[in-house]
């Protein structure tokens, strides 16, 4: 794994060169592979260690009062990503929090035509921070009048997990960087 590029992420950070990072009793490692094609929005893989499994619906670009909102393709990811955040919030999660990240678009095509918008609107709501991803092209959605639904997975650290350490464990590869 001498060529992946691995991004450990966490509060609160340590000085540059350091390379490990906690997040609240969570280790959260964000790997890509120089092997695999460039990630560009996603994270090949993500592990975590220590904290609590979210496990966040679908969400769809309904509003407070139960409508669907219009808009096309953008604004309902915009809201339904909104949605899903506030849910993960509720939790007791930040987007950092996410580990994978599924959407189910109804028009794929139309969704990867404005994918740089997209990204855009993930990193004005969610940041730099990407979790794994997929977007699965489907005829229909649940609500007939959604275009995209989005269903995460997240891990929250717990305060006090013990010694700093995620899960209060020092891992073999938090020793190798000391």
């Amino acid at each position: 794994m001498h060529d992946a590029h691995i991004s450990r992420v966490g509060r609160p950070r340590r000085p540059r060169g350091g390379g490990v990072w906690y997040h609240r009793g969570v280790g959260v490692e964000r790997i890509n592979p120089g092997g695999l094609a460039p990630a560009s929005g996603f994270s090949h893989a993500v592990a975590a260690t220590g904290g609590r499994l979210i496990f966040l619906a679908g969400q769809t670009a309904q509003g407070p009062d139960g409508q669907m909102e219009g808009g096309g393709v953008m604004h309902q990811f915009e809201r339904a990503l909104s949605n899903l955040l506030s849910a993960l919030r509720a939790a007791g999660g930040r987007p950092d929090d996410l580990v994978s990240l599924t959407l189910y678009v109804v028009d794929l095509e139309d969704y990867r035509a404005r994918a740089r918008e997209a990204g855009e609107i993930w990193r004005r709501l969610a940041g730099r921070d990407y979790p794994a991803m997929a977007a699965i092209g489907v005829h229909r959605l649940w609500d007939a009048e959604a275009l995209v639904e989005v269903q995460g997975i997240a891990v929250v650290g717990t305060e006090g997990a013990g010694l700093g350490w995620p899960g209060g464990v020092q891992q073999r590869w938090d020793r190798e960087l000391l």
